[in-house]
């Protein structure tokens, strides 16, 4: 399995934005695409937002399209969610994960970053 390290969780208020990053040291994953899903408390995992291995097709679930931008950059083994005008219910630890199967099927976890929206 490939090992997967996010980062870039925090607080933000309602409408703030955050980065997150997902990196796998020693290892690429320039040829697989990669997801971001999410777990609230109480929850089950979901499924957020997928990027191909070229970086050239994405998908979303509607309830983050025109706020969350997933992209990668190969070079760096490295794939991003940039989020922007957050809002309480993306509250959620957040998990990278290499996709076996486009565009919500996952493979290796990352460990999760928390992500906290306050209102």
């Amino acid at each position: 399995q490939v090992q997967l390290v996010e980062s870039g969780g925090g607080l933000v208020q309602v409408g703030g934005s955050l980065r997150l990053s997902c990196a796998a040291p020693g290892r690429t994953f320039i040829s697989t695409a990669m997801g971001w899903f999410r777990q609230a408390v109480g929850k089950e995992r979901e499924f957020v937002a997928a990027v191909s291995w070229s970086g050239g097709t994405t998908y979303y679930i509607d309830s983050v399209k025109s706020r969350f931008t997933i992209s990668r950059d190969n070079a760096k083994n490295t794939v991003y969610l940039q989020m922007n005008s957050l809002k309480p219910e993306d509250t959620a630890v957040y998990y990278c994960a290499v996709l076996v199967e486009w565009p919500r099927t996952a493979g290796s976890w990352g460990q999760g970053t928390q992500v906290t929206v306050s209102s």
